[in-house]
């Protein structure tokens, strides 16, 4: 049977466009449907534009700090409408590069809600085309769990387009966005409270990191509420909220940001139409190399549900693409040893295995840990501390697990997860020369282990 297409791309954020764009430069004829936005969640409503705020966030103590440098440069103001403006010039610009890239790449982009009509076709405004291969990456959804007045709270859609920096803000969520929003809103003046049913926020981060960012964040002003729970939110007269917790506490806010998990993005795609099947959670079950239980229609990125970062589902796409046009350079991707990091302020970089981990796995553990304030804070009245942390595995002195907590921890663990994956053991981190002086040096003059 003769197909208008190889390859059909369902969504154009970053592991549809990736897998698009190379697919096409192997020579297959491919198209992306995308109905909202070019570049997906990370380049609009996601890493990028998040970001962008953390900076802004941080100006708040760099103004603060550098009077102990001898700058005075009067009293600083801040202007939210001015950095949503520039933002939303910049997405737009990266709008414009994703828009080049597909097409430059020959790839054939239509823009509208595509179905799946049946395990060849789809449709996309009223036009049904053929595919060999159709390919879902239409990415998560946030969502807000179903409580009373639910319809007053607000997700990351729409915190990167409010009017105006609320004046109180109420964080719900223990997650890594979670945190960041609270430590953005915090940073730009807002007088900020995060709740959270668990009692310490980031499940699944190494325990001393949780503690060691609940203690920062606690100095810096943010109200943290732990085995906590919000069950309803009442709009009052004046236009404000108030979030009544499950302890019968209110609280006062202008704004009240969820952030309780995403879901697959699936809403009227037509699977119904196919032999493609759901786990437990609502996200799309495939095998090793992304297929679906319908062999023609195959899956990548956050509605498979495994680890919904950006650079991985880029790597998803990649390997369909090679696997599907190129098979020779086809290779499947490795979860293991994936670097990660948390916006918040300060930053969470990690690598590896958490402590609690790599004992669960039956691993005798040394750890090296080092808690300082950072030479940059010793002319400031700042108590900000960071941590560094390596988890060795005390038979074979492998390095299994490095994590950070403090300025820049994403930029200095992106290095060290290179020297993990190559198997880096202590005596390596041990050998090698620091650069003096920085933070980073201090991963590799940590000699003695910490009591456990």
């Amino acid at each position: 049977m003769a197909f208008d297409f190889d390859l059909f791309v369902i969504g154009a954020g970053s592991g549809g466009v990736r897998a698009a764009r190379f697919a096409a430069g192997f020579g297959a004829r491919v198209a992306v449907a995308e109905s909202r936005y070019l570049g997906g969640t990370c380049v609009n409503v996601g890493c990028v534009p998040k970001k962008l705020l953390v900076y802004g966030a941080h100006y708040s103590e760099d103004f603060e700090q550098a009077r102990g440098f001898g700058w005075n440069a009067g009293e600083p103001s801040f202007d939210w409408p001015t950095l949503i403006a520039n933002k939303n010039r910049e997405i737009e610009r990266l709008n414009g590069i994703y828009r080049n890239l597909l097409v430059n790449s020959g790839v054939t982009l239509l823009e509208g809600h595509a179905r799946i009509l049946d395990p060849h076709k789809v449709e996309v405004n009223g036009k049904a085309y053929s595919a060999a291969n159709i390919l879902v990456a239409t990415g998560g959804w946030p969502q807000v769990p179903d409580i009373p007045g639910k319809e007053h709270a607000i997700t990351s859609n729409e915190a990167f387009f409010l009017k105006q920096l609320p004046r109180r803000v109420l964080v719900v969520g223990g997650g890594y966005i979670a945190v960041e929003f609270a430590s953005i809103f915090n940073g730009m003046g807002a007088q900020t409270t995060q709740v959270y049913r668990g009692p310490l926020f980031l499940r699944g981060f190494d325990q001393g990191v949780r503690e060691h960012l609940r203690d920062e964040l606690t100095k810096k002003g943010i109200d943290l509420r732990f085995n906590s729970e919000v069950t309803r939110i009442d709009k009052q007269a004046d236009g404000t909220l108030a979030a009544t917790l499950k302890d019968g506490a209110v609280i006062q806010a202008d704004c009240v940001f969820y952030a309780t998990g995403r879901r697959p993005m699936l809403d009227n795609l037509g699977l119904e139409n196919t032999a493609v099947k759901l786990g437990k959670d609502g996200f799309i079950e495939v095998d090793d190399e992304y297929r679906t239980a319908e062999p023609s229609i195959l899956a990548i990125g956050d509605v498979i549900g495994r680890v919904p970062l950006t650079p991985v589902a880029l790597a998803e796409g990649m390997a369909v693409a090679r696997r599907l046009f190129r098979p020779e350079e086809y290779r499947k991707v490795d979860y293991q040893l994936i670097p990660t990091a948390v916006f918040s302020l300060p930053n969470i970089g990690t690598v590896g295995m958490t402590t609690e981990e790599a004992r669960a796995a039956g691993h005798e553990v040394k750890l090296y840990e080092s808690r300082f304030r950072p030479m940059k804070l010793t002319l400031t009245e700042s108590q900000e501390r960071t941590l560094m942390k390596l988890i060795v595995d005390a038979k074979t002195d492998r390095v299994l697990g490095v994590h950070m907590v403090g300025p820049d921890a994403g930029e200095i663990v992106q290095g060290i997860a290179i020297a993990l994956k190559a198997g880096a053991t202590k005596q390596v981190f041990d050998e090698t020369i620091g650069i003096h002086p920085t933070a980073a040096e201090e991963f590799v003059t940590l000699r003695t282990p910490v009591a456990q």
